[in-house]
């Protein structure tokens, strides 16, 4: 548990000085849409971090797949329809993993007022898919993205393989 504690409190401050490299960004994008690629951007700095770090995981892990490869720099874009402040972003990170039925009861209802980020962040897997559809990523790119968050009792197909490789590489960064 302490060990636990010491990687979400070391992960909350790398996400206060979290950096990205314009030539970072280029190199992992032009796999995207110009349009997915605005949605790169319009994601929080943290956020991007993030993502080119579990785009990366990917990438070391042999994964070559040009859409999973989409789904990790567009699995979190959902949550640009709030700007999380970092105390936010902490406590819902530690609700998650501490308490995860009280997170799931204040992310429940319409996303307003003190539960806004709850909601929000309980909701941005479908928000990020449906703005990656509309941006034109693939019909597997957005199912990524949308079930980002799923429990995955076993794997089916390929999709199902494709997502426990995201779903690892994202619980690792």
């Amino acid at each position: 548990m302490v060990e636990s504690i010491r990687y979400r409190v070391g992960q909350f401050l790398r996400a206060l000085t979290a950096r990205v490299s314009e030539e970072e960004v280029e190199r992992a994008i032009r796999i995207l849409t110009p349009e997915a690629q605005a949605l790169f951007r319009s994601q929080a700095t943290q956020d991007q971090r993030h993502a080119l770090e579990v785009h990366h995981a990917l990438r070391q892990a042999g994964h070559t797949n040009s859409q999973l490869l989409a789904a990790a720099l567009l699995h979190d874009a959902g949550k640009s329809a709030v700007r999380f402040p970092a105390w936010q972003r902490g406590a819902i990170v530690l609700l998650n993993r501490f308490a995860p039925r009280l997170l799931a009861r204040l992310s429940r209802g319409e996303p307003q007022g003190w539960r806004r980020p709850f909601v929000v962040h309980a909701l941005h897997p479908e928000a990020g898919a449906r703005w990656a559809q509309e941006a034109g990523c693939s019909p597997l790119t957005v199912a990524l993205i949308r079930r980002h968050q799923d429990r995955l009792a076993s794997c089916q197909n390929e999709e199902d393989q494709l997502l426990a490789a995201l779903q690892a590489a994202d619980s690792l960064n």
